[in-house]
């Protein structure tokens, strides 16, 4: 990805998803349910076109950041987000203790 593209992530609440832009066009989405406190998470996509550039790890991020913005506790049934928590120890707190077995992390956060 060169330095002059603009990548933008953008929560799409009617469309139940943030959304991953590189100048404009979405190539990307991570779709989410809020019930109560809880985020769900089911799934994450980026276009094969853009693969391999770290754009999905880009949306990963912004979407857990949007959760602890909001003080929300995360579901992270897609594999792609479990991926992304287990190699990043600092948000396992988003996953409350009791759900962590579930999802492959620990029961302590780090």
């Amino acid at each position: 990805m060169s330095s002059t593209q603009q990548v933008h992530v953008e929560d799409a609440p009617t469309r139940g998803r943030f959304e991953i832009s590189v100048d404009g066009t979405v190539v990307g989405s991570a779709t989410y349910h809020v019930e109560d406190d809880v985020m769900t998470l089911p799934h994450t996509e980026v276009s094969p076109a853009v693969a391999g550039r770290g754009l999905g790890t880009v949306l990963v991020a912004a979407v857990l950041a949007a959760a602890r913005e909001r003080h929300l506790s995360v579901l992270p049934y897609c594999s792609f987000v479990r991926h992304y928590l287990q190699q990043h120890p600092a948000d396992h707190d988003l996953v409350r203790p009791d759900d962590r077995p579930h999802f492959g992390l620990p029961l302590t956060a780090h």
